[in-house]
């Protein structure tokens, strides 16, 4: 599980991520939405361990995440919203070169790569050079090595660019598969029909600071809307925000 309390980042005078709550149980895919600049990627470096937090604590599964950070990186898969991977390897070179910073032994790496990529159906180009990979093909290769260590906590920044509807369908399947099985998911995304259908729970961030926390459902009772889509309860969420914040500067700047 993941939990994160009084989380504060700060980049000068600037606060990125402001006093955050937040427990995600195991199993639960979370999804964590908000306007750029809204501090979703902060909060994943934190977790990741890319950035210390300039105050409060992150625990995945019990463990302290800033004081124990290598046993806390075991838990994890990550994927950025970029994926980073060494071009003069092949696919399957670099899942073999992930199993082993993890520390798996020779016979799990194969299966592991074996299994991998026949859910994310690599089979055609992952003997050859990632510099030929497409976007949606590196995408791909970066889940598979995500998922090889079969982490307890996965954690993905807009995990959906640059896919194409037939991966799309494939991930968000087998993002509720891992779910399914006790992976506790946390995925920071755009694209809120995605979050609609497959998130458990959501999350709105604007500013550095939560907005709101709950389920769909709870976010139209919590803005008196009946059916409307998470598009709609989203944008009003975060225009109604906007609207109480645009007064108060203006005041400043008239002083």
């Amino acid at each position: 599980m993941i939990q994160l309390e009084h989380l504060t980042r700060k980049y000068g005078d600037k606060v990125a991520v402001s006093d955050l709550h937040l427990e995600i149980p195991s199993g639960q895919l979370f999804a964590c939405l908000g306007p750029n600049g809204a501090g979703k990627t902060t909060t994943i470096k934190m977790m990741v361990g890319l950035l210390e937090p300039t105050a409060g604590r992150i625990q995945l599964c019990g463990i302290d995440a800033v004081q124990e950070r290598r046993e806390a990186n075991r838990l994890l898969g990550f994927v950025p919203d970029q994926p980073y991977l060494y071009e003069k390897l092949s696919g399957r070179e670099f899942l073999e070169f992930v199993g082993e910073l993890f520390g798996m032994d020779a016979r799990h790496i194969a299966a592991g790569i074996d299994e991998q990529v026949e859910a994310f159906e690599l089979a055609k180009f992952v003997d050859h050079l990632t510099e030929s990979y497409s976007h949606g093909m590196k995408q791909r290769l970066a889940f598979a090595a995500a998922l090889l260590h079969q982490p307890r906590i996965l954690v993905l920044d807009e995990p959906m660019v640059g896919l194409d509807p037939r991966s799309m369908r494939m991930v968000k399947d087998l993002l509720q598969v891992v779910a399914r099985r006790g992976t506790t998911v946390f995925m920071s995304t755009h694209t809120l029909s995605i979050a609609e259908e497959i998130a458990d729970r959501i999350g709105v961030i604007d500013r550095g600071r939560l907005l709101f926390l709950g389920t769909v459902r709870e976010l139209r009772a919590h803005l008196s809307l009946g059916d409307e889509s998470l598009e709609h309860l989203y944008l009003r969420l975060t225009e109604s925000v906007a609207e109480e914040v645009a007064p108060s500067r203006l005041g400043a700047a008239g002083e």
